[in-house]
């Protein structure tokens, strides 16, 4: 085999363990819904007391990603990754097996917490390992990834629930951390050598996510990013609202509508890695985040004139989660190089920002979706109108361009 072959080896393996790592988060978020019911009656927990833990696990997420991508900086990328993949690996276990809600609560926060090493320590070795130029196509595989995790999350949880309990949801999320660990240790090398990384305590280290904030470009890409995710999770909170409870869809029917979509995203990602060598990163940031809200915006007047049915609705949704692909990862990408030195501290701001912002989308659709596709439609619209605007700003322009 040749030198070249065994380089490209090596580089798929790598982008397959951090894909594998910036997914495991999303996953665990929203695995286990299907299964909340049941979960809340094993451990003689309200219905309100289980939703707990997901709101639980969320807030772990933006803490445990504040701390790892910083201290990701100052340790290394490899020692974070193991450690942050063992933990995960070991709460999850503890999910598994928690006797009562409070102990079930308290291992999802670490979870989650434990899960965020994983997702924002992915980015910082994307741009660690790669220039401005290469760094769109390894954001383009982590961005399909990551984007496709929480919209089949659910589809996932609910086949695993056909043949079992809540509780072996938490053990196939054991075995992905297991699996996860053993790629870092075999395929994962360190980044980040010594000479690189950041220096001074806790405080110093984090303090650099502070000075991050003060950079305009950087800040407007992020609350882009943040607003885009926003539009996924209302798009993943009234899905199964608008096809099963008012399309009468079998949920059979409703995974098909989720995985026709994800092969959407899947290709836009691939269409962004091919193309953005070439047309540089401000193309897919405007071009896709306009589809995106073109494509909802087109849905909320078709539910406003009663016209949204199944294939309107389908094909609008389509479009929109098919731009997301080509969006997400050229934002992603524009942050990370604008922040290439600290890419631990910019990974944790993108993503701590995406979950805090985001998660606010989901009960707004809940609370008003039962009827009509028109609030997810226009909450996905609003979300996305604020995304246009961030991106389309002059200095991120001058930036990305």
């Amino acid at each position: 085999m040749s030198g070249n072959a065994v380089r490209e080896r090596g580089r798929l393996r790598l982008l397959g363990v951090l894909g594998g790592l910036s997914a495991a988060a999303p996953l665990a978020t929203d695995m286990y819904v299907p299964g909340l019911p049941a979960l809340a009656v094993s451990l003689g927990a309200s219905p309100s007391r289980a939703q707990v833990s997901l709101a639980g696990f969320l807030a772990g997420v933006v803490v445990g990603q504040l701390l790892f991508g910083p201290l990701s900086d100052r340790l290394g990328r490899r020692r974070v990754l193991l450690g942050g993949g063992t933990g995960f690996t070991l709460c999850s276990v503890a999910c598994a097996l928690a006797p009562t809600m409070e102990i079930f609560i308290g291992g999802r926060v670490l979870q989650g917490a434990t899960g965020a090493a994983g997702l924002v320590v992915a980015r910082a070795v994307i741009t660690d390992t790669h220039d401005d130029r290469a760094s769109a196509r390894g954001f383009a595989t982590l961005g399909a990834i990551s984007s496709a995790a929480p919209i089949l999350a659910p589809l996932l949880g609910g086949a695993i629930l056909a043949f079992a309990s809540w509780r072996e949801v938490f053990v196939v999320q054991a075995a992905l951390g297991t699996l996860l660990v053993a790629g870092v240790a075999a395929w994962v090398p360190e980044s980040l050598p010594p000479r690189r990384r950041s220096r001074g305590g806790l405080t110093v280290t984090l303090g650099r996510i502070a000075g991050l904030v003060r950079r305009a470009a950087l800040t407007r890409l992020v609350l882009g990013l943040a607003f885009g995710n926003a539009a996924v999770f209302a798009y993943i909170a009234g899905t199964s609202f608008v096809f099963t409870g008012i399309f009468g869809m079998s949920a059979a029917l409703t995974s098909v509508v989720y995985g026709v979509n994800a092969l959407g995203n899947l290709l836009g990602s691939v269409a962004f890695g091919r193309v953005a060598d070439r047309v540089g990163l401000r193309v897919p940031l405007v071009g896709g985040s306009v589809a995106a809200g073109t494509a909802t915006a087109v849905l909320v007047l078709a539910a406003a004139a009663g016209l949204a049915g199944v294939v309107v609705t389908w094909a609008c949704l389509f479009v929109a989660i098919t731009a997301f692909g080509v969006f997400f990862p050229a934002v992603i990408t524009a942050a990370q190089n604008l922040g290439r030195d600290a890419p631990g501290a910019t990974s944790a701001l993108l993503g701590s920002s995406q979950f805090l912002i985001g998660a606010a989308a989901s009960p707004i659709v809940g609370a008003f979706g039962e009827t009509s596709a028109l609030p997810m439609a226009a909450v996905m619209t609003l979300c996305l109108m604020a995304a246009v605007l961030a991106v389309c700003a002059r200095t991120v322009g001058k930036t990305t361009a």
